[in-house]
């Protein structure tokens, strides 16, 4: 068996050389790479523990002051103050209409009158009976007048004659004439009392006839119109709706059983119109009632808000939707609601937990930890009604800080405390979790 043959130190250079100058660039390459990547891996390996589990990366906010409200939205409907709806007494035609719609009308103004034809021969029949009734009067005074003087002379007689004449009979009959010519006179009295009532009651009758307003307003509706026949035989008909100073309006709202404990007389509100989109009107809270209506199981409360018109620009039934302001904050200390739900695990000292040990890809790529694995906070960060923590960034550590909420809108927090400081960096969120 032949043993192999080696090749000799100038075969082996020349084979060495062989590959030219890309094989050796390329093999150059290879190599600082992969020292690179050796170095690196050394550097991460040999960093310090603590470095490398505690400094998690967290999403920050300087600690502010401003201001914060709390509102309550709800919508309604615009309406007047006071809103007349004028109709007829009287049953008639109508012979003329004074007013149209949108017209301005002062309190007794004219808007409308009836035929008046009936009314006056009306009046003119009463005016008649009442002279019917006074000459009555006249007729019964003179009969009284001459039954009383023939009582007299009766009574005279039977004087003078000491009883013999005339008999006592003739005096009595004359007495029963003179009482019924009196309660003739006093019945005639009355029928004229009684023809005056009634001219009274023609003349306001024929007033009537004219259909005056009862307000200062603008006409909202106009319902009738020159010939046609009024019948208020059982209810008085519509015939006009007047609205009275649409420079002052209502918002009728209605709010939530929810939130009507809120809700007091004097709040301050703002609300807008489709109209306007882009102009904001001011309101009051004036009524907020204790009679409560249900819709599909939903309790709400009715509420009015006062509202300024003087460019009637607001029209009464139109929507808005209002914002009552029902508690206001001013230059107060201010963090996201967000914060205060933040719950890190920290030990009582505030420094983060001990970390188990992590292999190298752990180390590398840090991953965020499991769910329901952060310890309970101590009796000492546990926070009550009125009460909150936040986390601080001190140091590159979180660090925890009681505090005293207040007022929240849901986004923003109202906060009170010892230490707190404006441009304080409050913990929002690990960067792990940035959405």
């Amino acid at each position: 068996m032949k043993a192999p043959v080696q090749p000799a130190p100038a075969d082996l250079a020349a084979i060495i050389h062989a590959g030219g100058p890309k094989k050796k660039l390329k093999r150059r390459l290879i190599v600082a790479v992969g020292v690179c990547l050796v170095v690196a891996a050394s550097c991460v390996a040999l960093r310090p523990r603590a470095s490398a589990d505690n400094a998690a990366p967290f999403v920050t906010e300087p600690l502010r002051r401003g201001d914060l409200s709390l509102t309550i939205t709800a919508t309604g409907n615009l309406e007047p103050t006071n809103q007349v709806t004028v109709g007829s007494e009287l049953s008639g035609l109508v012979q003329t209409v004074y007013v149209d719609i949108n017209d301005r009308v002062t309190k007794g103004q004219p808007l409308a009158q009836l035929d008046t034809t009936k009314l006056n021969q009306q009046i003119e029949s009463s005016r008649a009976a009442l002279d019917v009734a006074k000459a009555k009067v006249a007729q019964a005074e003179a009969a009284l007048k001459a039954k009383e003087a023939a009582l007299v002379r009766v009574q005279e007689l039977r004087r003078v004659s000491n009883g013999r004449y005339p008999s006592q009979a003739d005096v009595d009959t004359a007495v029963a004439e003179a009482d019924g010519a009196r309660a003739d006179l006093q019945s005639a009295q009355a029928s004229v009392t009684g023809a005056v009532a009634q001219v009274h009651i023609d003349e306001n009758n024929l007033a009537k006839a004219v259909i005056t307003s009862p307000v200062d307003g603008i006409v909202l509706t106009r319902s009738v119109d020159p010939g046609q026949t009024v019948a208020a035989s059982l209810n008085a008909p519509e015939l006009f709706v007047i609205a009275e100073k649409l420079e002052r309006m209502k918002l009728k709202i209605t709010v939530a059983e929810a939130d009507i404990a809120r809700m007091v007389a004097g709040l301050k509100a703002s609300f807008t119109v489709d109209a306007w989109p882009d102009r904001v009107y001011t309101a009051t809270v004036q009524r907020v009632s204790y009679g409560s209506s249900v819709t599909n199981n939903v309790v709400t409360y009715e509420t009015d808000l006062e509202v300024a018109n003087d460019d009637l620009s607001l029209r009464p039934g139109m929507t808005a939707t209002a914002d009552i302001r029902v508690a206001e904050r001013k230059d107060v200390f201010l963090v996201p609601s967000s914060a205060l739900r933040l719950n890190l695990a920290a030990s009582p000292n505030g420094a983060t937990a001990e970390a188990p040990k992590k292999s190298f890809l752990q180390r590398v790529m840090p991953m965020p930890p499991p769910r329901g694995k952060l310890p309970v906070p101590t009796s000492a960060e546990k926070t009550g009604p009125g009460t909150g923590r936040l986390w601080i960034l001190q140091e590159g550590r979180p660090e925890p800080m009681l505090v005293r909420t207040g007022l929240s809108d849901g986004r923003n927090t109202e906060i009170s405390g010892d230490g707190i400081d404006a441009g304080m960096p409050v913990i929002l969120r690990t960067a792990l979790l940035n959405p």
